[in-house]
């Protein structure tokens, strides 16, 4: 799939300015923004969309750890655009207008000094990774 006709309508629809950063989770998955995370700041994702089924199998066949599967594959769960509150309703409106699934999915906080850290609360459990 591609996002560039999204992409490209959130631009053009004047959200750029408040678009700070945007993830496509392919190599590297959900821990791909700890190479872009500023230090001290800490990625919470705990409204994870659901896991794909053709995910649930690799994982029961491989006997893969779920901590794991988050850093290797992309669970059903492709871009992240990271922005304010009211920017990510329209993006998600314009997401919905391509018959593209989108929700809030987390936070950005404050970590400690120095720190980078991305924090996934799933129905597979709690994990951490850290940079």
């Amino acid at each position: 799939r591609t996002y560039a006709p999204i992409v490209r309508r959130i631009l053009a629809d004047g959200h750029r300015d408040r678009v700070h950063g945007m993830v496509h989770c392919s190599g590297g998955a959900q821990t791909k923004v700890l190479h872009f995370l500023g230090a001290g700041l800490r990625v919470v994702k705990d409204n994870m969309m659901p896991t794909p089924p053709v995910f649930r199998v690799i994982q029961e066949q491989s006997k893969t750890p779920w901590e794991e599967m988050y850093k290797v594959f992309n669970m059903g769960h492709r871009m992240e655009f990271y922005t304010d509150r009211a920017t990510a309703d329209a993006i998600i409106e314009i997401s919905k207008s391509f018959n593209v699934d989108a929700q809030i999915i987390g936070r950005v906080e404050v970590a400690e000094p120095g720190e980078r850290r991305v924090t996934i609360k799933s129905e597979h459990g709690h994990f951490e990774y850290a940079k």
